[in-house]
């Protein structure tokens, strides 16, 4: 399987970073997946996904979010969007890869696609930019932070004043990653709650571009994006009739084994949104592209994103 983009450049938006952008192009294509990756890991894991996509017809264009991979942003290492504003930028950076998109591919549907965290990314994406994007899939995301999600801020808010700058966060990595690992029985390692591939957990471990702890002003921006794409009035302007594709796994304890993403199906459901397919695999944990299950998977979405570039395009 060749594991590989067909080519790699910079992309600059107008939020200061220079984007490192992976772009694979299909024979005969039929539409373009914009692919937003996961908290501390890169787009270039994406590769099968984006070889698969074009057997499908679809170009890809994915792109390392800022404090990830090899983009680049001004004062911003591994580990951080941005000292200040980081949500905003962070969506403003993939919403500039739907203008790249639009500018190459000007005849083609996108659909918006994002795995956890950049679930979070696709749906705040989503609903400050519908008009530029036909579908969106998200993936193993949870937007049900409630009161632990608030008591998770003011935990966040009183280590950065407590540490003084913008360092790792030395709590939630406990409550996430490391608890995740907890919940897996008879665990191999510490990560096998993204996959039963011990081949793909091993690729993870070994890559300096996974794995690494957050910083505090990170996980503050995660928790924005969460509580924007949990609130109903940042809906009002997606057409109600937009394709949406929402995956996870029932062995992921970071959805909650799945909960999460069904609950975010109900509250999409509730605002009228119509088009909705909502798949829960039952033997898969967090991370559904890199699963033993794969295969299934992605032409499980192929079938999905066929249908949903040949839905016409309505208003909101």
């Amino acid at each position: 399987m060749n594991t590989t983009f067909d080519r790699v450049e910079a992309l600059q938006t107008a939020t200061g970073a220079i984007l490192h952008l992976y772009r694979t192009e299909a024979p005969d294509p039929r539409g373009v997946v914009q692919i937003n990756h996961g908290l501390a890991e890169h787009a270039g894991r994406y590769a099968h996904f984006a070889r698969f996509l074009a057997t499908r017809g679809y170009h890809t264009l994915a792109h390392d979010h800022r404090g990830h991979g090899q983009t680049k942003a001004p004062g911003v290492p591994l580990t951080r969007f941005a000292p200040v504003d980081g949500a905003l930028l962070v969506v403003e950076d993939a919403a500039a890869v739907l203008d790249f998109a639009a500018q190459h591919y000007p005849d083609l549907p996108v659909i918006t696609f994002g795995h956890s965290m950049g679930g979070l990314i696709a749906l705040n994406l989503v609903q400050r930019c519908p008009d530029k994007t036909h579908a969106a899939a998200i993936w193993n995301a949870n937007f049900s932070a409630g009161f632990q999600g608030r008591l998770a801020r003011a935990v966040l808010a009183w280590e950065r004043f407590r540490l003084g700058s913008d360092v790792p966060s030395q709590i939630l990595p406990r409550l996430t990653f490391q608890a995740w690992g907890k919940a897996i029985p008879n665990a191999r390692t510490g990560f096998d709650w993204l996959s039963h591939d011990s081949a793909a957990v091993d690729a993870y471990l070994a890559d300096p571009l996974c794995g690494w702890d957050a910083s505090i002003s990170l996980w503050q921006d995660l928790f924005a994006l969460i509580f924007a794409g949990a609130d109903d009035a940042n809906l009002a302007g997606v057409p109600k009739s937009m394709p949406f594709h929402l995956v996870g796994g029932a062995q992921d304890p970071a959805t909650d084994n799945g909960k999460a993403v069904l609950m975010l199906r109900d509250r999409l459901t509730r605002h009228g949104v119509s088009n909705l397919q909502t798949t829960v695999y039952e033997h898969v944990r967090h991370e559904s592209l890199n699963e033993i299950d794969r295969n299934i998977i992605m032409a499980d979405f192929g079938d999905w994103a066929d249908r949903a570039i040949t839905q016409p395009r309505r208003k909101r």
